[in-house]
């Protein structure tokens, strides 16, 4: 697992964005805009997953220009964008929540074929080594320990989805601040709703 180092800062932040094997591909294709289709891709993914982080990223490098959450912007306005970006010569990276046709419907006819016509770029899920990653970053966004025993046990069961790396990490230090305790394996199964170790899978604890 790496940290992908892009030279992006974002304002009073330090944000930075985690990659690993299941997101070289995408990193490889923004880094690569001249060869996409029409010079535009859409760039998909899960609430909280990096999307507008990538964006701003791609925009500031000078890669091309990007419009976030463009699966909720006025269509005919967007068309626009896109005539635009192309009579420029830039590339246009479009976010979405979904790629287009496989849950994003575009209702206007031109703007529908364009963009179906574009790269597909959608992010997967996190794998194990990714999920220990991001919980390491957003740790270290707020100055939280998280000890190597506790992500040991942490990575296996948490919900698969970056949303649940920010909550878990936004909790653990919730609780660490108002109890002010180091945050510890048994803070951790607390979190996680006091689910007992057995044979075979997780179960709640049943009182």
């Amino acid at each position: 697992m790496s940290q992908i180092a892009l030279p992006l800062t974002l304002p009073g932040g330090g944000e930075a964005i985690v990659g690993g094997d299941s997101l070289q591909p995408v990193f490889a294709a923004l880094q690569a805009s001249a060869g996409w289709p029409y010079r535009t891709a859409v760039l998909s993914g899960p609430a909280r997953s990096g999307k507008s982080l990538m964006a701003r990223w791609f925009a500031d490098s000078g890669a091309g220009v990007a419009v976030d959450d463009a699966d909720r912007a006025d269509e005919v306005e967007l068309f626009h964008r896109w005539n635009r970006a192309q009579g420029e010569g830039q590339a246009l990276l479009l976010t979405a929540r979904q790629p287009v046709g496989a849950g994003w419907t575009v209702a206007l006819p031109d703007l529908a074929s364009r963009l179906g016509a574009a790269l597909q770029l959608v992010i997967a899920p996190p794998d194990d080594a990714l999920l220990r990653a991001l919980l390491g970053e957003q740790a270290r966004r707020r100055g939280l320990m998280l000890g190597e025993a506790v992500l040991d046990w942490l990575v296996p069961r948490i919900e698969r989805s970056h949303a649940a790396t920010e909550d878990m990490a936004s909790t653990l230090d919730r609780l660490s601040l108002e109890r002010k305790v180091p945050v510890t394996l048994a803070l951790a199964r607390e979190v996680l709703g006091g689910r007992v170790e057995g044979p075979g899978p997780w179960q709640p604890r049943l009182l």
